[in-house]
This record gives C-alpha cells, sequence and structure tokens, in this order.
C-alpha cells in the first residue's frame, strides 16, 4: 500500500511512548507501508496542533502518547481537549487519524496498554489503515 503516515507521538512518559511507537511501526511494516514519519511533541496536549500544521502532508496520522491521572483534574481537561481536538480535524478535514492516546490510572495500567500482547499503537495503526482500504 502507497501510503504516507504520520506517528506524533507524545514523549512524556518516554518508556511508554517507545512501546506504541513500536508496536505502531511493526503493523505498518507488516501491511508494507514503508512511508512514515515519526514526530514527537512535549506531550498529548501537541499532538492536535502538530496534525493541524501537517494535516496536506500525509493520507493518515497516528497520534500515541500516555495521560497518567494524578490528584488534580488536570488528567480530565488535558485528555478530553485533546481527544476532542482530534475528532474535529479528523471529520473537518476528511483525515484519518487513528488514536493510540493511553489514559490511565496508574504506570502498571499503563505498561500493561503498551505491552505486546494490548499494545494501543498496534491497535491504533490497524485502524488507520482499515480505514485507508475503504
Amino acid at each position: 500500500m502507497k501510503k504516507n503516515i504520520c506517528i506524533i507521538v507524545a514523549n512524556y512518559y518516554p518508556d511508554i511512548s517507545k512501546k506504541l511507537i513500536n508496536g505502531a511501526v511493526k503493523v505498518l511494516k507488516s501491511n508494507k507501508i514503508k512511508k512514515h514519519k515519526v514526530i514527537k511533541v512535549p506531550g498529548i496536549f501537541e499532538i492536535p496542533f502538530v496534525i493541524a500544521k501537517n494535516i496536506r502532508k500525509y493520507d493518515a496520522f497516528i497520534a500515541l502518547g500516555c495521560v497518567i491521572k494524578g490528584k488534580t483534574p488536570h488528567f480530565n481537561f488535558i485528555s478530553r481537549s485533546t481527544i476532542n481536538a482530534l475528532m474535529k480535524l479528523s471529520v473537518l478535514n476528511k483525515k484519518i487519524i487513528g488514536n493510540g492516546i493511553i489514559t490511565c490510572f496508574n504506570k502498571k495500567q499503563a505498561l500493561d496498554r503498551s505491552s505486546n500482547a494490548n499494545n494501543k499503537g498496534s491497535e491504533s495503526a490497524r485502524a488507520a489503515i482499515s480505514l485507508l482500504k475503504i
């Protein structure tokens, strides 16, 4: 499949991000998608901006990152605003955005959701690829 995909990854938790990227890239390669770029940003809040800035350059995007709930409502605001912005970008621009942003209550849960058996990076890449085939 000759498609150009951009992976935008929040690198706030580098160990989690690396696992999510590896999962997504493995799926892209197994589907013979050779042309992809990885762009790292500080946190998930920056992902929609980078997608908006590059919206015409790529056939699809994969948004990856992790938010872990703390003791303040910050988790809710950042998660909700980021997911809403991704949906708005996708619908208004008719552009595929695979959502691999995981929202977790603790680091153990984040590690599990980025593990080989349960990798949300892989899942979001598969979702994006399936939409490219429509």
